[in-house]
């Protein structure tokens, strides 16, 4: 049994009879009255984000997880195939699951944190970055640099985000799946 003070990201716990990943939290000391912990739970049968407060010293009730790398094979429908890298056995898993399922390429090496009680799968976690290709933008300027002017652009994955106005087609990038957002320019891998 974990307490308020164990909370940080990425903490699996049973909450109204249901489980739940904490994706933000920020513990609170206020001049006056006791300390809490302000999170952002989500739940990880139905996707559902829900806010709550703990107050110091509240029980938390932990769920025991185990992480294990998965390779991305395919999407069929609302489900995702993964290859565990070490034992090569399939896993199938749901797309609420998945936070950043647009930036997920075939291939593509990713966490997985399963249950230790059942063997569930409870969340996808995605790498820091991923590297995609620029399939369609608009033409890139030589010398627009120096401004943090952005424009629309579609990757080899199907999703859009903004880039720098120097990117152009055909180029690698680095990506922040977390926050959807450009990182850097690849050079040549």
């Amino acid at each position: 049994m974990a307490t308020s003070s164990d909370i940080r990201k990425g903490l699996c716990i049973h909450y109204n009879n249901d489980i739940y990943k904490i994706i933000e939290f920020l513990h609170v000391k206020p001049g006056k009255g006791p300390a809490f912990v302000r999170t952002k739970l989500k739940s990880v049968t139905n996707g559902k984000v829900v806010d709550n407060t703990f107050s110091a010293g509240h029980k938390i009730d932990e769920v025991r997880v185990e992480t294990k790398r998965f390779q991305y094979l395919y999407k069929d429908g609302s489900m995702y195939h993964f290859m565990n890298v070490d034992d090569y056995n399939q896993i199938t898993v749901d797309s609420n699951l998945l936070d950043s399922s647009q930036f997920l390429k075939e291939g593509e090496i990713v966490t997985v944190l399963t249950n230790t009680e059942d063997g569930t799968s409870l969340s996808v976690e995605m790498p820091q970055s991923v590297t995609l290709e620029v399939q369609a933008t608009e033409p890139g300027l030589k010398g627009n640099t120096a401004t943090n002017a952005t424009k629309p652009a579609k990757l080899e994955t199907g999703a859009s985000i903004n880039v720098p106005l120097f990117i152009n087609e055909g180029d690698l990038i680095k990506i922040d799946p977390e926050k959807g957002s450009y990182l850097e320019r690849v050079k040549n891998l």
